[in-house]
């Protein structure tokens, strides 16, 4: 199996499953229809996905990081997915009977390669890593995450945008019929969410196929997500079905429903506070502690530069 982190990437290799917990490859291949792609790289878990074993605590910008990854009954029963319903166990609960097969994402916008990619076609070229990920939702709740993807920037280099492009939009699935929560007016549906072309391109933004070694399970964003560590979770689009390039900055599903509250970047900045809560400290679904918030959710050695000379507070 083949390993791969960004250079200085702030988790520490005692933080990383071992070999050993991820293993039926095969399996994961012909649930997720793969077999014959010649798909590389991927690394399964064990079935167990609790069977951690202990591991040393490491110190990354003065703050303590506990390395044991958010066990499998949170990472996929306590989400924020409203398609689903805005309870944490709502998507558990509801998205069970999801349909993610067949699955296409249609690519449009400022590309010399648009088109409609069927998931296969989406995956094939690309080889799966496992990148362990800090999680941090804007509610103060963080989880530390195993994901199973690639870098969005593999994808784009592959549809060759413009010039002119200089965003990236994301489109949810819109099916009231199977996301209940969509019947529900508390976003303008479907969800949108967008990157600029820079941070899309950046080395530890991914999108993300499977965690724990799995497929993604429908309550986590099967088939398709897009995760970037540095931002509150909002700004992940699950379920995937459109990406369009732009020239000029989308409309984004919070930022729409509530500027005041979520803006465009929602970059983790503990010093810039929700209205109706500090982000100064986290608490880590798990554990009763809270803990401080990093800057940049602790990526800010690598993603600071993205955001030289802007004023963090008014582009929040």
């Amino acid at each position: 199996m083949h390993l791969r982190t960004p250079d200085a990437l702030p988790i520490a290799p005692s933080e990383i499953t071992s070999e050993s917990h991820y293993e039926n490859r095969r399996q994961f291949l012909k649930d997720a229809g793969l077999l014959g792609l010649g798909i590389a790289g991927m690394g399964l878990a064990s079935r167990d996905a609790r069977a951690q074993p202990p591991q040393q605590g490491t110190s990354i910008g003065g703050a303590e990081l506990k390395p044991e990854l958010t066990p499998w009954e949170d990472v996929t029963g306590y989400n924020n997915f409203y398609e689903f319903g805005t309870d944490k166990g709502d998507p558990a609960d509801h998205a069970q009977k999801f349909r993610t097969k067949p699955w296409s994402v249609a690519v449009e916008g400022l590309v010399a390669k648009p088109g409609r990619y069927a998931l296969e076609d989406f995956l094939k070229p690309h080889k799966l890593e496992d990148r362990i990920y800090r999680h941090r939702c804007v509610e103060a709740w963080s989880m530390v995450i195993p994901w199973l993807g690639f870098p969005m920037a593999d994808f784009i280099k592959r549809v060759q945008p413009l010039g002119s492009a200089k965003y990236v939009e994301f489109t949810t699935l819109l099916d009231p019929k199977q996301m209940p929560g969509q019947r529900s007016p508390i976003l303008d549906w479907p969800y949108v969410e967008a990157l600029r072309l820079d941070e899309a391109m950046h080395p530890l933004t991914i999108f993300a196929v499977g965690v724990y070694g799995k497929m993604l399970p429908n309550q986590n964003g099967a088939p398709l997500r897009h995760v970037v560590p540095w931002k509150y979770g909002f700004k992940s689009c699950k379920s995937i079905v459109k990406i369009r390039f732009t020239e000029t900055m989308p409309k984004t599903a919070w930022n729409v429903a509530n500027p005041g509250e979520y803006g465009f970047y929602a970059n983790v900045n503990p010093t810039v506070d929700h209205p109706r809560w500090s982000q100064a400290k986290e608490r880590r679904i798990g554990e009763f502690r809270r803990r401080d918030t990093l800057m940049f959710n602790g990526y800010a050695q690598q993603v600071a530069s993205l955001y030289g000379g802007m004023d963090l507070r008014k582009f929040y």
